[in-house]
């Protein structure tokens, strides 16, 4: 029979550092992977298929996995009021049906890094959204953090509108959107999460968003579009699984060991690491004044995160 020694380690201090740097690595690949849902649906849309269908395909890959959980965490805790219903079905429509709705159909107009950075925005909506309906006091580094933010995401914008035109403005204020309706999820989701947990909530709104997406899918478009070529089928199975399922996975487990602070950090990676992967990828170019705006970006959000974990 094997035993576990209940010792305390001599080394209390690794230990602790260790488990950070673990965590700090989960966190770092679940914002990466998360990321690359935006390199994954631009090489969909290279077969002609549209974001209805894309975003579809996605939620009918992730949705027995994320209603197991749901019926798994139904049959062990205690029922939700219908109030609480609800509230989890008005979060997944307007933080996961509408966010990845807008975003995909922004993908469509707008390089990969570019969305990214305008989904990295998504903090300072939240800040903006307290100052105005919540009546947050703003210090002056959280507005310089959204300053230098804002003008970083200008210099990639303008750079991208010299070459693109006006479906450049389209993207973007769709993907704007995006940004806009999930930081109204984090916002109102905020004390449901106490109270219910992330992995239900998560596992929940997921549901609500799949079958809205799925719904959607088959009132605007014909059964025949899932009939798409053997490519879509597998790149509709990694942005399922690796861009959407384990992304989330591993940010909880990240938020378990570091703390959410550590991990909305670590996520800043995500936009660096999807410009590169646009410019391997999808060859994408990338310019000084494009590294320049990620960097400002970056720089802002760094402010705002520093500042919120005091």
């Amino acid at each position: 029979m094997t035993t576990f020694s209940t010792t305390p380690s001599p080394y209390p201090k690794l230990d602790l550092k260790r488990n950070y740097r673990t965590g700090l690595m989960i966190a770092i690949t679940g914002a990466v992977l998360f990321s690359a849902k935006a390199i994954v649906a631009k090489l969909m849309y290279r077969y002609h298929v549209d974001a209805v269908t894309v975003l579809a395909l996605r939620m009918l890959f992730s949705l027995p996995v994320f209603m197991a959980i749901a019926l798994w965490q139904a049959a062990t805790m205690p029922s939700l009021s219908a109030a609480d219903r609800w509230r989890i079905i008005g979060l997944g429509l307007v933080g996961y049906y509408l966010s990845s709705f807008l975003d995909f159909l922004g993908l469509q107009y707008i390089s990969a890094g570019l969305e990214r950075l305008i989904l990295f925005l998504t903090p300072s909506f939240v800040l903006l959204i307290s100052v105005v309906f919540l009546r947050k006091r703003v210090s002056w580094i959280e507005w310089m953090a959204l300053c230098v933010s804002y003008f970083g995401i200008v210099l990639v914008f303008m750079h991208d509108l010299h070459q693109g035109g006006s479906a450049i403005v389209l993207g973007a204020s769709l993907v704007l959107g995006a940004a806009a309706s999930y930081a109204v999820y984090l916002i109102l989701s905020g004390q449901l999460l106490e109270r219910i947990g992330s992995l239900r909530l998560v596992s929940y709104a997921m549901c609500v968003s799949s079958v809205a997406c799925i719904g959607q899918f088959f009132i605007l478009r014909s059964g025949t579009m899932l009939l798409q070529p053997t490519p879509v089928y597998w790149l509709s199975f990694i942005n399922a699984f690796f861009c959407t399922i384990l992304p989330v996975m591993l940010t909880m487990f990240a938020m378990v060991r570091i703390g959410a602070g550590s991990v909305s950090l670590a996520g800043m990676i995500g936009p660096v690491s999807t410009l590169f992967l646009g410019a391997w990828i999808l060859h994408e170019q990338i310019s000084m004044i494009q590294l320049a705006g990620t960097a400002l970006v970056l720089a802002g959000i760094f402010l705002l995160s520093t500042k919120r974990v005091r």
